[in-house]
């Protein structure tokens, strides 16, 4: 297992602040620091081509914009850090995604930010830091 950590970023206050958490982690612990967007992706099986077609090329569309409006001003952001940071932009559910790419990175570790909803909803459908707990094969830091 490397010394890596995979943190969830989506630009909300809650991320930002895993963030911030992360990046103490990763100073103290000399980790390598990944920070992951993930975009809510679900298929459309009964799209039609001309429908699913016009729907890849807003995929690309929306990567690109999130990777320009999100990822490129953090990572610059970042630089000063003393940490090394890469990014992952992916398509996907997100809690499977972030477990995905820690999976794939060797990580040791995932932080993530947690909006504090404790609404039905959130109780019956779960929130996303609560999947990530209990789906990752590696600790799990939820950052309040």
């Amino acid at each position: 297992m490397s010394n890596t950590i995979v943190v969830g970023y989506d630009g909300s206050d809650s991320s930002l602040r895993a963030l911030n958490f992360a990046v103490d982690r990763a100073k103290a612990e000399k980790a390598e620091l990944i920070v992951a967007h993930v975009l809510e992706w679900s298929p459309y099986a009964f799209l039609t081509p001309t429908e699913l077609e016009e729907r890849h090329k807003r995929r690309g569309e929306e990567l690109d914009r999130a990777n320009k409006h999100v990822l490129e001003p953090l990572t610059k952001r970042l630089s000063d850090t003393g940490v090394k940071v890469t990014t992952e932009l992916r398509y996907g559910r997100t809690a499977d995604t972030l477990c995905s790419i820690a999976a794939e990175k060797s990580a040791s570790q995932i932080i993530i930010g947690r909006t504090g909803g404790s609404g039905i909803a959130a109780r019956l459908f779960g929130a996303v830091a609560g999947s990530v707990a209990q789906v990752a094969t590696v600790p799990v830091t939820i950052v309040p």
